[in-house]
């Protein structure tokens, strides 16, 4: 991977492709406030591409191309509605630059030289990689019901996915570690194949052969369920944020 091409890469502010917008934190998941706090429709309004994750923790959300889609615990890949119900979402207007090609390499050493070769441990940024995966391993957490459970207690309710020769497109988000809480310090990945054959939260990967594109973010702009009494009133005192959040994204952190 070129460093120079990658540490050139400068958020591009037309059309606010700057902006980073997330609706909710990971933290409001640890104590089981999974209410959906926002639509679908109105996180299409800033930006045409991200992730999240339903109401109860309803399926993995990717959206890419202004077209959301969601996987749930059956593994069926369906289109999401606009009154979709959300408390946890990440969006942004794409404008991607590419930064270079890879192959034969696996999840943890991908994004580690992602990191290094931007140079950006402490900056939001983007990266979609679009490519032939020999192995791909993803996720998705079952849907609960309320009163709703804490994210630890259904770190083993999921639905584990798993493909070979996959074609197909890995949008992840990085956040430098002193957001961590507000969203997972690292590679946040989700994963969604050409052909709806897999989808999920990505846990493991193998990069056959595909290019990488990288997008960089100056604002973050953090929206909260201020509305919504349970998040309002919760004391976030008691709770152990950041060790849930890495024992339910598998810590996978840093410049991994």
């Amino acid at each position: 991977m070129s460093a120079s091409i990658a540490k050139n890469i400068e958020p591009i502010r037309e059309h606010r492709a700057n902006v980073l917008y997330q609706h909710g934190t990971l933290a409001l998941l640890v104590p089981g406030l999974l209410e959906g706090t926002t639509t679908m429709g109105e996180l299409l309004t800033h930006g045409d591409t991200g992730i999240g994750t339903g109401e109860g923790l309803d399926g993995e959300i990717i959206v890419l191309d202004g077209r959301p889609w969601r996987v749930g615990r059956s593994g069926k890949v369906e289109a999401v509605p606009d009154d979709f119900t959300m408390p946890f979402a990440t969006m942004h207007q794409a404008a991607f630059q590419y930064q270079c090609e890879r192959a034969d390499i696996g999840l943890e050493e991908l994004n580690r030289r992602i990191v290094e070769a931007n140079g950006r441990a402490n900056t939001f940024f983007a990266v979609i990689v679009r490519g032939t995966f020999s192995f791909m391993k993803t996720r998705a957490v079952i849907k609960q019901q309320a009163p709703y459970p804490t994210l630890e207690e259904v770190a083993d309710r999921q639905a584990i996915f798993l493909g070979q020769d996959v074609r197909g497109t890995m949008l992840g988000y990085f956040s430098p570690i002193m957001f961590h809480g507000a969203a997972v310090a690292g590679f946040h990945e989700h994963f969604l194949a050409d052909d709806h054959s897999i989808g999920g939260h990505v846990l493991d990967a193998v990069l056959e052969r595909g290019e990488i594109h990288t997008q960089v973010f100056d604002t973050l702009v953090q929206h909260l369920p201020v509305d919504n009494p349970e998040y309002r009133n919760h004391d976030f005192s008691h709770d152990n944020i950041a060790e849930a959040i890495s024992n339910a994204e598998g810590d996978r952190r840093g410049d991994e």
